[in-house]
């Protein structure tokens, strides 16, 4: 199995707002789509995701290493961020380009974001697209 990160981006230009921060849960749950395509013949899961980040934090998120267990692919987003939710976010797109032997099984991925300091996560599960 393999996973390529074609893109990790601070997409926004300004800080991002909440219109109602007392009803965000943070940290936000990662937005995620994920859908087949075969380039150069080769089956590959094309993962795309929106990450809602504390604007004061600087460090962009990392991809951990992905797991495939049955028909479940579960990827982990890392990021350092407090247990306060904050008042502007920046909003990182990540793209992942993942294969293996089995990737046609999968049609679930469950996505997290996990917390370096402590460990707490927040995740969100999707059906994948074919």
């Amino acid at each position: 199995m393999a996973f390529t990160i074609i893109q990790n981006t601070k997409i926004n230009t300004q800080v991002f707002t909440f219109l109602s921060p007392e009803t965000v849960t943070y940290p936000v749950a990662p937005l995620v789509s994920a859908k087949f395509y075969s380039p150069n013949g080769v089956l590959t899961l094309k993962i795309r995701a929106t990450l809602y980040m504390n604007s004061d934090d600087t460090v962009p998120p990392t991809v951990q290493e992905t797991t495939e267990s049955g028909n479940v692919l579960t990827m982990n987003y890392d990021y350092d961020f407090s247990e306060v939710t904050p008042e502007t976010c920046d909003v990182y797109y990540i793209e992942v380009d993942y294969t293996s032997e089995t990737v046609e099984n999968i049609t679930t991925i469950e996505s997290f974001m996990v917390n370096l300091d402590p460990e707490t996560s927040r995740g969100t599960v999707i059906e994948v697209t074919k």
